[in-house]
């Protein structure tokens, strides 16, 4: 059920760039944007099959940095501030991160916490650089959050359904 609801969800998107100055096309244009590239979309779900490696609030710890580091990267571009090297950065996340999930049970969260935050912020760069001039950067945002969430929602499923649990490490509040 919940797969058919974010199907709706994605296949009702491209009717919102009909419409993109309102709120609820920036949101669905931004929720939307994240499934548009293959770099953003395996980041993502990469991170959501990582954190399915760890228990307790570290497995939520990791998908939180991840929109924490867009949301600061997405504020970086607003600056107006530099940053080099924005597309080998990302492809370099992809990297990273599959590296890291294979080695997940020997990696403390706080350092794939630190590590996700640090890549996050090329993609929250990223998304805010493509966002379509018309749209209302809030509304984007909260979109681009939104279907962020979901791409981590997707990789946890995968994640906690092919058993990948190191148990090594755990927060238990």
């Amino acid at each position: 059920m919940r797969f058919a609801l974010f199907l709706a969800f994605l296949a009702a998107a491209p009717a919102a760039f009909a419409h993109p100055e309102t709120v609820a096309g920036g949101a669905a244009i931004g929720f939307a944007h994240p499934f548009t590239g293959w770099d953003h979309l395996l980041a993502m779900v990469i991170v959501g099959v990582w954190a399915a490696r760890y228990r307790g609030l570290a497995r939520l710890a990791l998908p939180s940095a991840f929109a924490g580091g867009m949301l600061a990267g997405a504020l970086l571009g607003l600056a107006g501030i530099p940053f080099p090297a924005l597309e080998p950065m990302i492809l370099a996340s992809i990297v990273v991160f599959a590296a890291a999930l294979a080695a997940a049970a020997r990696i403390p969260p706080a350092a794939g916490v630190a590590l996700i935050a640090l890549f996050a912020l090329a993609h929250g760069y990223a998304h805010l650089a493509e966002m379509p001039g018309e749209a209302m950067v809030g509304a984007f945002a909260a979109g681009m959050l939104a279907g962020t969430a979901v791409l981590h929602a997707i990789g946890l499923g995968v994640g906690l359904a092919i058993g990948w649990r190191a148990p090594r490490f755990s927060v238990s509040r």
